[in-house]
């Protein structure tokens, strides 16, 4: 069972991508992770889901591929499917993809969402840190990630209760841009490469834009990636001052 953190939703994940459940993983510790999100996001009068985190009282960093029509965000969630007392469900009231998103490449694959109100901060949501602007994570350096997403690579189903699973940062050249690769799109400078082949531990369909979290900071964004590790997350640090820039302008 990998652990991936978007609950498996094939129209939200890009080309080849495989970003959504985890795979390899276990169920986490309730409340272990209090800046998860679920985004229950609505698009063309279908349903679908994503991962995110809580990075501010009213502002989630998610994957820029998960923009919809109309978007929830349900924060202090351990068992999506039932309505615990911890679950905070807010609006989203501005989705702001990165102006340099591709959709066919998937760079810069990152996303903002603004709060309608501000979260509630206690013992079962609260905000994760961000990494240093430029700031690389080293390979070998093991990390995780967690999410609501496919357990297998068949999704035949999905859990209801939030998994997670340990991960490996892997060189850039473990995910090598051959001509006509899996990897042909990828970019280091934007991208993280994440996962140990020889492990099988992944994310998979329904955990794109939760965080990859290395030493409670959230270095990487779940984006996209072939059927087995390793795994392409948008590299946080990267954009640092754009997230930055942009909380600052719609701050009230």
């Amino acid at each position: 069972m990998l652990i991936l953190i978007l609950l498996p939703v094939a129209f939200l994940l890009p080309p080849r991508a495989g970003a959504g459940e985890i795979i390899g993983g276990w169920e986490a510790k309730p409340h272990s992770r209090p800046y998860m999100a679920y985004l229950e996001i609505q698009r063309k009068g279908k349903t679908s889901f994503c991962g995110g985190f809580l990075i501010s009282k009213n502002f989630v960093l998610t994957a820029a591929h998960c923009k919809g029509d109309e978007i929830t965000v349900i924060l202090g969630a351990h068992n999506i499917t039932q309505q615990e007392q911890s679950q905070q469900e807010i609006p989203v009231c501005h989705q702001i993809p990165h102006p340099q998103y591709n959709k066919i490449t998937q760079n810069n694959d990152i996303m903002l969402l603004q709060l309608v109100k501000r979260a509630k901060l206690n013992r079962w949501v609260d905000t994760v840190a961000l990494p240093c602007a430029g700031k690389r994570v080293k390979p070998g350096a093991v990390c995780s990630v967690a999410g609501w997403g496919c357990t297998s690579t068949d999704c035949k189903s999905s859990p209801d209760r939030l998994q997670e699973v340990d991960v490996v940062v892997m060189p850039d050249a473990a995910c090598r841009r051959k001509p006509d690769g899996s990897y042909y799109d990828y970019n280091a400078s934007t991208m993280m490469c994440v996962g140990d082949p020889k492990t099988g531990k992944d994310f998979w369909e329904g955990d794109s834009g939760g965080p990859l979290v290395c030493g409670k900071i959230a270095q990487g964004v779940i984006s996209w990636g072939p059927l087995t590790p390793p795994g392409v997350y948008t590299k946080v640090s990267t954009f640092i001052p754009w997230i930055r820039v942009t909380m600052r302008r719609l701050q009230p």
